[in-house]
């Protein structure tokens, strides 16, 4: 299971890169995009960064055995 949860934060991360990326182009540009759509990009990747990293805690207590 552990697999999974390591293609899920692998994929929720690099969601994550494409919205920054997205976001950082908009803010350099401005205009009309960026003043409409540039609070809920970055609202977007903070929630995106937090599916990964639950991901991570998930893959990191499955992969565990126990003693």
């Amino acid at each position: 299971m552990s697999i999974a949860f390591a293609v899920m934060m692998g994929l929720a991360a690099l969601t994550t890169l494409g919205v920054l990326i997205l976001g950082v182009v908009s803010m350099a540009k401005g205009g009309e995009f960026n003043r409409k759509y540039g609070n809920k990009l970055m609202r977007w990747r903070v929630g995106l960064q937090a599916l990964a990293l639950t991901f991570f805690v998930l893959a990191m207590v499955s992969g565990r055995t126990p003693h």
